[in-house]
């Protein structure tokens, strides 16, 4: 019991040298009053304060809120610039809306919805897989919006990072090759319409459409688009159903499920088409 005891000691006395050690060993934030620098933000003519520093006579006196202290805090001459910190905050919030940014102001959308279109026409129930569609969506979408996000990075993260512009002007310049490309996409009709329901006018420029009603028009483009093309796409699929089921039914064959006869004609006819290379290359060039 006394050992058992003794060795409880040991070990907390083992920890607080340890944490005693991790304290001394971590250095210090150095904090020091801002001297009359032209480079630090803010100037004695800004300033919001009434009394000097050192005006004070009486314990009421620093309690006021008018006297000034003259305290400037500077982390690795980081004034000005935005924190570590706050840009890891930034990227990751920018993170977390990317999922909806890529679905709804890209080309993501038309793809997905064509693909899954060609697939139920197939009639192939999973084949492709959902993982493989959602994989063929991605890399077209990247394909497509490769220029769109090249001017954004020329246009507006480079000569951020290099200091050149603020962050208003950067999110103005990062949005507008993304505004150019929803309103080659857009039709005018849709756009005319969400300015009448918000009750705006619209002179005809791009520049004057808000970005609230830019997008839902670009979307709706997008779906009709995306099912205009599922349409064609299973046209010459229904023809193939019509003449398996006319033929089942001359022959007497009613209890035969047309569709068990017809998908692997589809199947014949979409691979000697080259039907995934047709509808992808057909797909990609509606964009440009």
């Amino acid at each position: 019991m006394k050992s058992s005891f003794a060795a409880k000691i040991m070990r907390k006395m083992v920890c607080l040298l340890m944490t005693v050690g991790i304290l001394c060993i971590i250095p210090n934030l150095s904090v020091q009053a801002a001297a009359a620098d032209p480079d630090l933000t803010g100037s004695q003519e800004e300033r919001t304060n009434i009394d000097e520093p050192g005006s004070a006579d009486s314990r009421e006196d620093l309690s006021e809120l008018n006297i000034a202290n003259n305290l400037t805090v500077t982390v690795n001459n980081g004034n000005g610039e935005v924190n570590a910190n706050l840009r890891i905050l930034l990227t990751l919030t920018l993170i977390s809306l990317a999922p909806v940014l890529l679905i709804m102001l890209t080309s993501f959308t038309r793809t997905i919805i064509v693909l899954h279109f060609t697939r139920a026409a197939l009639n192939t129930q999973t084949a492709p897989p959902n993982q493989v569609l959602l994989g063929i969506a991605l890399f077209l979408t990247y394909f497509i919006m490769q220029p769109t996000l090249t001017r954004i990075y020329e246009e507006a993260v480079v000569p951020f990072e290099a200091g050149e512009m603020t962050q208003e002007e950067f999110f103005a310049a990062g949005a507008k090759p993304l505004r150019d490309f929803m309103y080659t996409q857009t039709q005018t009709q849709d756009v005319r319409v969400f300015l009448e329901i918000s009750g705006q006018e619209w002179d005809g420029e791009l520049d004057s459409i808000p970005f609230a009603v830019l997008v839902p028009s670009f979307i709706i483009g997008e779906l009709r688009e995306a099912f205009i093309i599922g349409f064609v796409i299973y046209i010459p699929f229904i023809v193939i159903d019509m003449v398996v089921a006319s033929t089942l039914m001359s022959m007497g064959m009613m209890m035969l499920p047309p569709t068990t006869i017809s998908m692997p004609f589809k199947i014949l006819l979409f691979v000697l088409a080259d039907g995934w290379n047709l509808i992808i290359v057909h797909l990609v060039e509606t964009f440009y």
